[in-house]
């Protein structure tokens, strides 16, 4: 993988964990319902589900999808029912210590929301399609899942210290109220796009990644 590859991964892997999307809008509503602190086992779910993500479709899941599409319709569809439940909660919760809203993700619950995130999917496919060189070694896809982890971690934690930042303004029952109405507002626009734009979805097969180590399944192109 050359300097100039890899400096082109950072920049992609930035700008899809750093942009607004399901995660970093959970983010903003927990860091400021919750406090950073808090928050910080729901970064670090968020930042080693992306890395495993990346891991599994190099490794050869998307080949899974590539060969029952109707893996992924189910999982789009869940994925959008679960994250409007989480919307609900969010918008339902008044005050700091709304029992509606309960308590922040755990590392588990932050690492297994990826899997139903489409934005998640999305990433993790475009990391492997397109920056995974071909011949490039067995251990390209590992760099790409570490890379994704090292540069989402403080892109997740800028998200959740603003939402912290935000605290002295949202002391009201009212005031708060109203912003995790406008998050969850928020989070479901997010999924528009998402869920509506196929082009997203990570039925497209991967290009063959072809590897120099041994047991890493390579995938076929469709050109």
């Amino acid at each position: 993988m050359t300097p100039e590859l890899l400096l082109a991964f950072v920049l992609f892997a930035f700008a899809t964990a750093g942009t607004p999307g399901p995660n970093n809008m959970m983010l903003l509503a927990s860091g400021a319902n919750f406090g950073f602190r808090r928050t910080v086992l729901h970064i670090l779910g968020i930042s080693c589900g992306l890395g495993f993500m990346v891991l599994a479709m190099g490794l050869g899941l998307g080949g899974v999808f590539r060969a029952y599409p109707v893996l992924h319709e189910v999982l789009r569809w869940v994925g959008a029912a679960y994250m409007l439940w989480l919307a609900w909660k969010i918008a339902m919760s008044s005050s700091v210590s709304d029992k509606t809203l309960g308590k922040p993700m755990t590392f588990l619950q932050a690492a297994a929301f990826q899997w139903v995130n489409p934005k998640a999917w999305a990433m993790a496919l475009g990391a492997v399609t397109t920056y995974a060189p071909e011949g490039g070694g067995w251990l390209v896809i590992p760099l790409l899942a570490g890379t994704f982890m090292l540069v989402g971690a403080p892109c997740s934690a800028a998200w959740a210290g603003f939402g912290q930042g935000l605290r002295p303004f949202l002391d009201r029952p009212a005031v708060l109220r109203t912003f995790n109405v406008a998050m969850a507002v928020l989070l479901v626009v997010s999924l528009y796009p998402l869920v509506v734009d196929h082009k997203a979805a990570p039925t497209t097969a991967p290009r063959e990644v072809a590897v120099e180590g041994p047991m890493l399944p390579a995938m076929r192109s469709h050109g």
